[in-house]
């Protein structure tokens, strides 16, 4: 039952306090030691495309082992000296790997200069948290694309890691933020990164298979308790969820985008280079800046009744087991 206490309090502690500045996070270090690997393996290999996707592979196999033993021997070097203090760790470790709060008001900071009026820093705000170039969006295209990163990052942020704590414990979630940060970091599908970051697209393909699709499945329940179109949420779940050109993001794009009862998706430019893609939904109305909070509340309901499903599963097993 270990874990179970742990995923609350962090949970607890994430809800109510977010990633404060004061305290460092290992997630940055990851991020440090992705581009540390990328620099030493750039120049190890060679310039060619097959050189590109070794470095590229060696990168996520480093990365990924260190994301994951560190945190385990530092786990049990704690709990040699108390219990208490690896319980602490891992509690700490637990708050700072789940992101609702963080991504809750990333999504507001878009949100505050819209209803002001303020477009243009509206799209400031919305270049810190996608991937894709804000500079032309209108406010339209603004309110969608951060409906969309939060339905996105509901499952990236929270329910994945969530998941993947619940069954290997914190290290087994930080190996999961690994791979996420290494697929944010150099999986993109431009010239820099289109072999030398393949490896971890795909890896974080496959790690985000189940979380985004039990995402997609929770939102379509929870939509309803919410007083949004939950069968809605279900048939555009069914009808779009494979339409995105990720594999995984469709999944609570679509549900979100059912639930709320507008269309999310459609075009857009990464890097200034022009993506077709997919709509999302059906426009039964035009999108709105409350929206934005709309798809807060649902993140949020999510990724509770997500815990609670979690917790209850772990004490059946504490029980009969």
């Amino acid at each position: 039952m270990e874990i179970a206490i742990v995923l609350i309090l962090g949970y607890i502690f994430d809800l109510i306090l977010g990633d404060p500045n004061w305290i460092p996070h290992p997630v940055v270090l990851i991020g440090r030691l992705i581009s540390l690997c990328e620099k030493i393996f750039r120049n190890l290999f060679s310039k060619d495309n097959r050189g590109e996707f070794l470095g590229g592979i060696c990168t996520l196999v480093v990365v990924a082992v260190i994301s994951f033993l560190v945190p385990l021997a530092l786990i049990k070097l704690a709990k040699s000296i108390s219990p208490w203090i690896g319980y602490g760790l891992e509690v700490l470790w637990c708050w700072q790997i789940l992101a609702g709060k963080s991504l809750a008001k990333a999504a507001r900071d878009v949100m505050e200069p819209l209803k002001a009026g303020d477009l243009q820093e509206a799209r400031v705000k919305l270049s810190y948290i996608v991937g894709r170039d804000t500079e032309g969006l209108s406010q339209e295209e603004v309110i969608k694309a951060t409906v969309e990163t939060v339905a996105e990052n509901t499952s990236d942020g929270i329910i994945g890691p969530m998941i993947f704590m619940a069954v290997g414990g914190v290290p087994l979630g930080f190996l999961y933020k690994a791979v996420n940060t290494l697929d944010s970091m150099v999986g993109y599908k431009n010239e820099k990164y289109l072999y030398y970051g393949r490896a971890s697209a795909k890896m974080d393909d496959v790690f985000n298979f189940i979380p985004s699709r039990l995402t997609a499945l929770v939102m379509c329940i929870v939509s309803g308790f919410m007083g949004l179109d939950r069968k809605g949420a279900f048939r555009i779940w069914k009808r779009d969820g494979k339409k995105h050109l990720s594999p995984n993001s469709g999944n609570p794009e679509s549900a979100c985008a059912g639930a709320l009862g507008v269309e999310l998706g459609g075009n857009a430019y990464y890097f200034g280079k022009f993506y077709e893609k997919a709509s999302l939904g059906d426009p039964l109305r035009p999108i709105e800046v409350m929206d934005i909070e709309r798809v807060n509340k649902l993140m949020y309901l999510t990724n509770l009744f997500t815990l609670v499903s979690i917790e209850v599963i772990l004490f059946i097993k504490y029980v009969v087991f």
